[in-house]
């Protein structure tokens, strides 16, 4: 629990499994042969508390892990994100000082998804929306998709854009041939990103956040590498023949936040702070794909002042999710 002496710690890309929706896919593929990972999926006070005591985290935003709802079509993925989100809520309630939620989101069916974004935020008081990867292959800037942008500008709460393994036909042209021996290149190894920076470049050029100017974009793993590209994707596109009068660079400094999700390196910090100020990063651990304790062993090494550290672990959570 929080020491009166340090700045609360609040996480944000903390995940669970509800059975429900993990019945609908093989819950195993992508965790066989990491110990202890579905185990932690699927508990949701006993082992988790205890791994967050352990690790001085005060607060997890629990979010389902991918692919959650996204494969899933029709009034099957409606009523499994439904449930799922009133199952979360009694977790939530169950701790209430310890954990906060992003609602599941049946985005196959986007009028759908909105009312249930709009229904997760208002009626079980969630802190936003996650998004895994393609929704049966298509990206998530598809205009059938803006009415959820259009719901969430509305509501005043962030859509986080989480990887999911990419399309196949991507693994086939570029990753097929290591796979056997690395299949970690689907996931955090190369896959997750390739894919998610993908998609929030692809959101950019979209038009969308001209459509809805006040959407807020979490991306995590330090932003997916996008922070690292601003400068030379800017740049490029800035070139005749591009579009006129489009900064790059502006539109994902406005509307986008990142989280340290899994990547606890201070050179990547600190270009992330200096591309897009310590306003837009957010503390996460990605639990339990990374365990907390690799987190917690780096919070004191962070090179940052007191009080742009209490930003990054907690204060612009708080600003963002509203959570007090």
């Amino acid at each position: 629990m929080t020491n009166p002496g340090k700045p609360r710690v609040i996480a944000l890309e903390e995940h669970y499994w509800d059975r429900e929706v993990a019945a609908t896919f093989d819950p195993l593929d992508g965790v066989r042969g990491a110990p202890g990972i579905a185990e932690r999926l699927f508990d949701y006070a006993d082992l988790r508390i205890k791994e967050m005591d352990e690790a001085g985290i005060d607060v997890q935003v629990l979010s389902h892990g991918a692919p959650a709802t996204q494969r899933l079509h029709g009034e099957t993925a409606v009523k499994l994100a439904r449930g799922a989100n009133d199952r979360l809520l009694d977790i939530i309630r169950a701790h209430p000082a310890r954990f906060a939620g992003f609602a599941c989101l049946p985005t196959a069916e986007p009028a759908a998804a909105a009312d249930e974004l709009e229904r997760a935020v208002t009626k079980l008081g969630f802190k936003g929306a996650m998004v895994h990867g393609l929704t049966n292959g298509v990206f998530f800037d598809d205009k059938r998709f803006w009415p959820i942008f259009e719901r969430a500008q509305a509501l005043d709460v962030p859509l986080y854009i989480h990887p999911a393994t990419p399309h196949p036909a991507v693994v086939d042209a570029y990753l097929k041939d290591y796979v056997k021996d690395f299949p970690a290149l689907l996931s955090a190894g190369w896959g997750f990103t390739m894919e998610t920076a993908t998609q929030g470049i692809r959101l950019v050029l979209s038009g969308v956040f001209d459509a809805y100017p006040n959407v807020k974009i979490i991306l995590g793993h330090l932003g997916e590498s996008l922070p690292f590209l601003l400068w030379r994707i800017n740049h490029a596109l800035a070139r005749p023949g591009n579009r006129a009068s489009f900064s790059f660079r502006d539109y994902f400094c406005k509307h986008f936040w990142i989280t340290t999700s899994g990547f606890f390196s201070n050179p990547a910090l600190l270009c992330c702070v200096m591309e897009m100020g310590i306003d837009r990063i957010l503390f996460s651990v990605d639990y339990p794909f990374v365990r907390n304790a690799p987190a917690a062993q780096w919070i004191p090494t962070i090179p940052l002042s007191p009080d742009d550290t209490k930003k990054l672990l907690s204060g612009n959570a708080e600003r963002l999710l509203r959570l007090h």
